[in-house]
């Protein structure tokens, strides 16, 4: 939940105070109550239809302006009126200030049935604890107008602080928290347009969503796409990469001949060709599929698609791209496992390529 749901959730349960305030100006205070409990008695059936439950914050809202209009009537003073919203508010500003300042967040309890029951992570719950200390923030400062505008101030200024000013620092602070969001969006956007930006897919390979490389390699939950080539030569050797000392991940060890991301939009094929004319200088090769799996890690997650190609042409290692490279035999390979030589990616594929393309049983 953001400060945008949060404003979304709660803003109904003062419209029956809104109410009160129009029809006692013209009619009265009784008829004012009237028309706040009907309404509110509306919005409690509204609520409960929609969502299968009573609003516990309109009711409050409703309760609390008949208690204290009668309270007014028999002991003819407004002031006890008068000082409701701010009885109200106090209340909300209890509820925030233990939800933003405890381990207990009652704020998020009561408003998740808006949105949908959805369970939030730690770094969401942070967040939301961050947007409830801003709202504290504004609801202490209109409490206080609200207590200050009933003593002294004349009946028309503290009908417009406690009811018109709600709604409209509500839609100030609204506004600003969207052109926020926007500007916030715009400049993440610019920060990350120089990176490769990937695909975000589930397990079976369904596009999700995008984001730039350097996001994809901090969060484990942002599942991209990656391509595998294995080269075998004529005499079964394996073509094996060195990786660059300055990869972020698994750098200058040896690893698969041609691996690489899909980029967003790209297809696996396409993305294939790419890479290997890139690091190894391959234009033209047949390659045979081996498997796809699931290859996760405490900063990613790749959903990664492995081929092999026989291959016995020349091959043209881009030092750009890669520190090394050459063919390795079997038995060599064999001997490097676990000495943390090789990547963990590789040892884990070379057992594949034994098994499935060259028909070695350990």
């Amino acid at each position: 939940m953001n400060k945008l749901d949060l404003l979304k959730s709660l803003a109904p349960g003062f419209l029956p105070l809104i109410i009160f305030i129009v029809a006692d100006s013209i009619w009265g205070t009784k008829v004012g109550l009237i028309a706040a409990v009907i309404f509110g008695i509306i919005e409690l059936i509204v609520s409960y239809i929609k969502e299968r439950i009573v609003d516990q914050f309109i009711l409050l809202d409703v309760g609390m302006i008949v208690l204290l209009g009668l309270v007014s009537i028999v002991f003819n003073n407004p002031i006890f009126f008068k000082l409701k919203p701010a009885l109200i508010e106090l209340i909300l500003c209890i509820l925030l200030g233990v939800s933003a300042f405890s381990s207990i967040n009652i704020m998020y309890v009561m408003s998740k049935r808006y949105m949908k029951n959805i369970e939030f992570n730690e770094m969401q719950l942070t967040q939301l604890k961050k947007s409830l200390k801003g709202l504290l923030f504004i609801f202490l400062i209109h409490t206080g107008m609200i207590i200050y505008s009933a003593f002294f101030m004349s009946e028309g200024a503290w009908a417009f602080i406690s009811g018109g000013l709600f709604y409209i620092i509500f839609a100030v602070y609204f506004i600003f928290e969207v052109l926020k969001k926007r500007l916030k969006q715009k400049r993440r956007v610019n920060k990350y347009n120089n990176e490769e930006w990937f695909d975000i897919v589930d397990h079976s390979g369904k596009i999700k969503g995008r984001a730039p490389r350097s996001i994809c390699h901090s969060n484990p939950e942002m599942m991209h796409q990656v391509v595998h080539l294995h080269i075998i030569d004529s005499r079964d050797r394996i073509f094996l990469q060195k990786r660059s000392i300055k990869k972020q991940i698994q750098p200058g060890k040896w690893d698969t001949a041609i691996g690489g991301h899909v980029l967003s939009g790209e297809n696996v094929e396409d993305a294939l060709k790419r890479e290997a004319e890139e690091e190894l200088g391959i234009r033209e090769f047949k390659v045979s599929f081996i498997a796809k799996y699931l290859w996760k890690t405490e900063i990613e997650s790749e959903l990664v698609f492995m081929f092999y190609s026989r291959y016995d042409k020349k091959i043209t290692i881009n030092k750009q791209e890669i520190e090394d490279g050459g063919f390795w035999k079997i038995k060599k390979i064999k001997e490097n496992v676990g000495k943390d030589i090789l990547t963990p990616n590789f040892e884990f594929e070379i057992k594949i390529l034994l098994k499935e393309v060259l028909k070695i049983l350990e």
